[in-house]
C-alpha cells in the first residue's frame, strides 16, 4: 500500500510513520497522558486506503481520533493537532507573506501596516495547536481568509491581522496579540471576519426601527436590512409603529394589509442576503408590542402549521412588553389592541406614561379589540411552547435601568436579546462585542479578581478602537455609534470557571461568585472608559444621561455593591471627567467563539457532559473535561461511567459516582430555572445594557411559562428569556464508547 506525498511522489505506507506522526502530536506541549496511541494507530489503519494523499491521511487520522472522544478530551485535542499539521503545511510560512497573497481583499492602509514592521518574529506558532478539533474546524470552516477558494491564514495569522489593524502602533498590536493568542479574551465573529478587510465592518449588532408608517419608509428600511445583513451583522427591528391590517389608507382610501405580508418580506431579505457571503445566515429579529392590534397574527408566523401564506419562519420574534400588560395578566383583566395610527404615543412611551396614555386611549378610540389579558398570554406561552419564540423583553425596565434614558424611549433590543439601546429613524444603533474567557482567571489560590480587572480595561479600550476602526454600512449608524460609543462586554465559561472551583451552579458560593465577578468586569469597564474621557473626552451624548448625575447600573437596580471595590472614588472621577462609552456590559451568547476556545457558551450552565456537536464544519463529540479529570483523580473515569452518562442523555446522576460530584455537574435539565433566574438577577445590577437569558424546561407547560416568566419580570430583569429550550420527544441513536473505539 502506498501513499502520495504533496508533490505527487508515491511512497509506501507504514505503520511507523503513522505512529510518529501521533506521537508528535501528542508530545505537543502540553503533552497529552490520557491518548492510547496504540489503539489509534490500529483504528487508523482499519480505514486506509490506496492512494491516498498525505494531506487526506492528516485528515483522516484527525477524525479518527475525533472519533475516540468519549475516552477523553484530550482525544478532540489530539484530533485538533493533527488537523493542524496539515493547516500549517498548506498556508504560507510567515505572517506577511500570507497578508501579501490575501492583499486583493485587504486594504491598502492595513497592508502598508504589516510591511512597514516585521510582525512575524512575534507570531507564535505553537498556539495554533491548543485548538482542539471543533475549535480548529470551526476556524477554518468560517473564520480564517482564503484566496482561490484556499485557506491562506492560519489561527495565529488571523489573531495578528486583528490586532494589527486595530492598533495603532507595533507595541500595541503585539501585545494585544498576544493576549488574544493566550486565550484572555476574543472580538466577536464580525471583528474576527473582517478586520483588515476592504469592507471592514466590524460590529455585531444593529438596532433599527421603520422609518416610518409608509411605503417609502418600509422600503427604505429593508434596503438598510439588507446592507447591514450583507455586512455580517444581525438585526434588530421594532415594527410597532406600522398601521394594522384593515386600518384606513388616506393616500388611496383603501386599506393596509398589515404587519404579516410586510415582514413577509422582510422574511425573504433574510433568506437571499445572508451575513458576510455565505459565512452565517441573515438573521433579523422582529420586536412588536403586545397592544399593537397585529400582534396575534405576528404570534402565528414562525408556526410550524397553518397557512403557508400566513408563515415567516425565518425571522424571529421578540415582545417589547410594558409592565401594565403583565400586570393585566395578572389580575385577570381585560386587554385593548390599537392600531398604532389610533394610539401614536404608545411606542415612545413607558413607565407611569405610557400607562396614563394607554387607559386615556382605551376609554377614547372606538375602534380598540378587547381580549382577556391571560388569553394573549397563553397564546404567547403557546407560542414559546411550540417554537422557541417570541424573546420576551421588559419595556419599563430596559428604559428605567438604561444610561441612555435621556436620548428617549428605547423601542427594541437585538437579534439575541442582550443590547438595548436607543435608535430612531435616522439612527441605527450599533454595538462592538468581545467576550471574556473566565476559566483563564482560575488559579490555584481562587479566583484572580485583580486580573479580571485588569482585562475588563484593557477590553474596553480596545473595543472603543473597533468604534474609530470600523466602516459602517449605513449612514445612521455611523451617526449613532460616534455619538453614543456603546460597546458590549461579555464573557464565556462561566460554568466552566463554578466547575473548576468544585461549586453546584445552583449553590449560594456559586451565586455569590457570579456577583463578584461581574462587579469586576463592571468596575474595570468603567475605569477604562473614564481614562478614555479624560484622553478623548465624553461621548457626545454624556451630558444629561444617568451617569452625568454620578449613577451606576446598580444605582439604577437600587442595589449596593460589594466592598471589594472603591465606587464612591470612581463616582467622583465619572462626574468630574465623564464616560467615553455610554454602555458598557452586555453578556452575549457566545456559541462559535466558545467553540474555537474550548469554553462552555456565555453564563449558562452545561447542557450536557457528554454530547455531540453539530456545527457547520461537522459533528464531534464534546466531553466535559472538567468532569474527566475530577473522576480520573479517583480513578472512576471508567467505560462503565461514561456508557452511563451516554444512555441518560449526558447526565450523572445514575452514576455510582460520589454526590457531591452530581451536585457539581448538574446538567441545566436538572437544574431548576429559578436558579438561572436568581443569578441572571444577581449579576443584573452590574449589566448596563441585558443578558442573553435562555430558559430551559424538558417538557413546558403554561403553567410552568407563566410562573418562571412572572418570576424574572418581578426579579426586575431586562431581558425575561432570549429562547425557551425544550427536550426532543424522540432523541437520536445513542452512541456507546465500543462503537466509538470501533469507528462504527
Amino acid at each position: 500500500m502506498y501513499v502520495i506525498k504533496r508533490k505527487g511522489v508515491q511512497e509506501s505506507f507504514t505503520d511507523s510513520k503513522v505512529r510518529q506522526t501521533i506521537n508528535n502530536a501528542v508530545n505537543l506541549a502540553p503533552k497529552l497522558t490520557t491518548v492510547d496511541v496504540d489503539k489509534l494507530v490500529q483504528l487508523s489503519n482499519n480505514g486506509v486506503a490506496q492512494a491516498m494523499s498525505t494531506s487526506d491521511m492528516l485528515s483522516y487520522l484527525a477524525e479518527s481520533a475525533a472519533s475516540m472522544g468519549t475516552l477523553s478530551y484530550e482525544y478532540g485535542i489530539l484530533a485538533g493537532r493533527l488537523d493542524c499539521f496539515e493547516l500549517h503545511k498548506s498556508t504560507p510560512g510567515s505572517f506577511t507573506e500570507a497578508m501579501n497573497t490575501l492583499g486583493d481583499i485587504l486594504c491598502d492602509t492595513f497592508l502598508e501596516k504589516v510591511r512597514a514592521y516585521n510582525y512575524d518574529v512575534h507570531v507564535n506558532h505553537a498556539q495554533d495547536f491548543q485548538y482542539d478539533i471543533i475549535g480548529l474546524r470551526t476556524l477554518k470552516r468560517s473564520y480564517l481568509l482564503k484566496h482561490n477558494n484556499k485557506i491562506v491564514e492560519r489561527p495565529q495569522y488571523m489573531l495578528m491581522r486583528v490586532a494589527v489593524f486595530l492598533s495603532d502602533a507595533p507595541d500595541d498590536a503585539i501585545e494585544m496579540y498576544n493576549i488574544l493568542s493566550e486565550g484572555w479574551y476574543t472580538h466577536a465573529s464580525p471583528t474576527l471576519f473582517n478586520s483588515g478587510m476592504k469592507q471592514h465592518q466590524l460590529a455585531s449588532c444593529f438596532l433599527m426601527s421603520m422609518k416610518e408608517d409608509s411605503i417609502t419608509g418600509i422600503y427604505d428600511t429593508l434596503k438598510e436590512v439588507a446592507l447591514i445583513s450583507k455586512s455580517a451583522g444581525g438585526i434588530g427591528i421594532d415594527v410597532s409603529n406600522v398601521r394594522a391590517k384593515g386600518s384606513l389608507i388616506k393616500g388611496t382610501n383603501g386599506t393596509s394589509n398589515g404587519l404579516v405580508p410586510m415582514l413577509r418580506v422582510f422574511n425573504n431579505t433574510a433568506r437571499y442576503v445572508d451575513q458576510g457571503g455565505n459565512k452565517r445566515k441573515g438573521s433579523f429579529a422582529v420586536y412588536i408590542e403586545p397592544w399593537h392590534k397585529d400582534v396575534q397574527d405576528v404570534l402565528k408566523l414562525k408556526l410550524n402549521h397553518g397557512v403557508e401564506e400566513e408563515r415567516a419562519r425565518d425571522l424571529f420574534y421578540a415582545l417589547w412588553m410594558p409592565d401594565l400588560f403583565m400586570k393585566r395578566v395578572e389580575s385577570d383583566a381585560e386587554w385593548s389592541l390599537f392600531c398604532p395610527t389610533e394610539a401614536p404615543k404608545l411606542q415612545d412611551s413607558y413607565g407611569e406614561e405610557f400607562e396614563r396614555l394607554y387607559e386615556e386611549y382605551e376609554a377614547t378610540v372606538k375602534s380598540k379589540v378587547t381580549v382577556k389579558a391571560r388569553d394573549l398570554w397563553m397564546q404567547v406561552c403557546t407560542t414559546q411552547i411550540e417554537t422557541g419564540t417570541p424573546y420576551l423583553l421588559y419595556k419599563d425596565a430596559c428604559n428605567m435601568k438604561s444610561n441612555q434614558k435621556n436620548l428617549g424611549t428605547i423601542r427594541s433590543s437585538n437579534l439575541c436579546c442582550e443590547i438595548v439601546e436607543y435608535h430612531d429613524k435616522d439612527e441605527t444603533a450599533v454595538c462592538t462585542l468581545a467576550s471574556i474567557a473566565l476559566p483563564k482567571f482560575v488559579t490555584q489560590h481562587g479566583f484572580n479578581f485583580d486580573r479580571l480587572v485588569e482585562m475588563a480595561g484593557i477590553v474596553t479600550k480596545k473595543l472603543n478602537l473597533v468604534i474609530d476602526k470600523t466602516c459602517y454600512p449605513i449612514h445612521g449608524a455611523m451617526v449613532s455609534n460616534q455619538k453614543h460609543r456603546p460597546i458590549g462586554l461579555g464573557v464565556q465559561g462561566l460554568s466552566d470557571v463554578f466547575q473548576m472551583m468544585g461549586m453546584a451552579y445552583d449553590s449560594e458560593e456559586a451565586m455569590q461568585l457570579d456577583r463578584e465577578i461581574f462587579e469586576a468586569i463592571y468596575y474595570g469597564s468603567v475605569k477604562a472608559s473614564i481614562e478614555l474621557s479624560k484622553e478623548h473626552g465624553p461621548y457626545d451624548s454624556f451630558k444629561g444621561s444617568p451617569a452625568c448625575e454620578g449613577k451606576f447600573q446598580f444605582d439604577l437596580w437600587g442595589i449596593p455593591p460589594t466592598k471589594r471595590f472603591n465606587w464612591e472614588e470612581l463616582r467622583i472621577d465619572m462626574i468630574n471627567h465623564g464616560l467615553r462609552n455610554s454602555l458598557l456590559t452586555a453578556p452575549m451568547p457566545t456559541a462559535s467563539s466558545a467553540q474555537i476556545l474550548g469554553n462552555t457558551e456565555s453564563f449558562e450552565p452545561r447542557t450536557s457532559n457528554i454530547y455531540v456537536r453539530r456545527v457547520l464544519s461537522g459533528e464531534f463529540v464534546i466531553v466535559n473535561k472538567y468532569l474527566q479529570q475530577t473522576c480520573m483523580k479517583s480513578g472512576s473515569w471508567t467505560p462503565e461511567v461514561i456508557n452511563k452518562i451516554i444512555e441518560d442523555k449526558g447526565s450523572i446522576q445514575n452514576t455510582n459516582l460520589p454526590d457531591d460530584i452530581k451536585k457539581i455537574f448538574k446538567t441545566t435539565w436538572e437544574l431548576s430555572q429559578k436558579s438561572s433566574i436568581d443569578h441572571a438577577a444577581t449579576r443584573g445590577p452590574y449589566i448596563d445594557q441585558s443578558q442573553s437569558l435562555n430558559l430551559y424546561l424538558p417538557t413546558p407547560t403554561h403553567s410552568q411559562l407563566t410562573s418562571m416568566h412572572f418570576y424574572a419580570w418581578k426579579k426586575g430583569l431586562k431581558t425575561g428569556q432570549y429562547y425557551l429550550r425544550t427536550r426532543p420527544k424522540a432523541d437520536a441513536i445513542a452512541f456507546t464508547v465500543e462503537c466509538e473505539s470501533c469507528s462504527a
